[in-house]
C-alpha cells in the first residue's frame, strides 16, 4: 500500500499590513524587519516611492506598501528590508503580522484582473480568513527607473 501525501508544497511568506491592505512577501526576499527610519524625499519618483533611507550604512529606496497597493501612503510604523539580488530596498508598512505558509501554486498565478502596471508587482491574490491577501513579487517592487534615479550623481538630480 502506497501512502500519498495530500499536503501541497508551501512557500513561507511574511504577512504585512498597510493602509487596510494585507500583503505577503516571499520570505526568501526578506532581510529583516525593523522600526521605521527617517526617509529623505527624492524628486520625480513614482507615488509609491517615499524616498530613500539609510539602512545598515547604505541608502535604499523606501516603498510604501499602501501606495503600491493603491491606497494613500500613510506614516509607516515598520520597515521590511527586501533583498533584491545585489540590491536592497525597504518596504514601509503599518504592521508586521508574522510568517505564514502559502501554497506554492499561488505564486505561479498571474491574476487576470490586473491589466495595469500592478501585474509586475503582484504574483498572486488569495484570501486569509475573510481578508484579501496580495502576494508581492518583491524583486519587482522597485521599478528600474527608480534604481537609476537613485544611482545618478547628486549634481544631475
Amino acid at each position: 500500500m502506497q501512502i500519498v501525501s495530500s499536503a501541497l508544497p508551501a512557500i513561507p511568506v511574511l504577512l504585512c499590513g498597510s493602509g487596510g491592505r494585507l500583503c505577503a512577501v516571499p520570505l526568501s526576499h526578506v532581510g529583516e524587519t525593523l522600526r521605521a527610519l527617517p526617509v529623505t524625499p527624492v524628486p520625480d519618483m513614482p507615488p509609491c516611492v517615499l524616498g530613500a533611507s539609510m539602512l545598515r550604512g547604505a541608502a535604499v529606496p523606501v516603498i510604501s506598501l499602501s501606495a503600491l497597493l493603491g491606497a494613500p501612503p500613510g506614516e509607516p510604523a515598520r520597515f521590511v528590508s527586501l533583498r533584491l539580488g545585489e540590491r536592497c530596498a525597504a518596504l514601509a508598512v503599518d504592521e508586521v503580522i508574522g510568517v505564514h505558509a502559502l501554497p506554492a501554486a499561488l505564486l505561479d498565478q498571474t491574476p487576470p484582473l490586473l491589466n495595469g502596471g500592478a501585474e509586475a508587482q503582484v504574483a498572486g491574490i488569495s484570501a486569509r480568513d475573510a481578508e484579501l491577501l496580495v502576494v508581492l513579487r518583491a524583486a519587482r517592487a522597485v521599478p528600474e527607473d527608480v534604481w537609476q534615479a537613485l544611482a545618478a550623481p547628486a549634481e544631475l538630480k
